[in-house]
């Protein structure tokens, strides 16, 4: 993957990461003050998404390299590798 050359990119991805884990962090901290389990949940919920959001990040750039690579030199072995990405993302 080439974040590297999209810094902003992986800048936005590390503060993402960075704030699922100040909430996954909050999410202990609810167990531990018993906390009720839909307003757990409602947090679970959002943390999942917010983990969706940075894989699809992630997968968009993934994407964009193989693609270009798979397109400059006719590859098929690329898009091979892009599909088998995609398929084991979104199990």
């Amino acid at each position: 993957m080439e974040l590297q050359k999209d810094k902003s990119g992986k800048k936005d991805i590390l503060v993402r990461l960075k704030r699922i884990e100040g909430q996954v962090k909050g999410l202990q901290r609810m167990l531990e003050d018993d906390k009720c389990c839909p307003d757990i949940l409602v947090q679970v919920a959002a943390v999942r998404a917010a983990v969706n959001k940075v894989g699809v990040l992630i997968f968009e750039e993934h994407s964009k390299t193989c693609l270009k690579d798979a397109l400059n030199a006719d590859n098929n072995e690329a898009l091979d590798n892009l599909i088998d990405v995609l398929g084991r993302f979104i199990k």
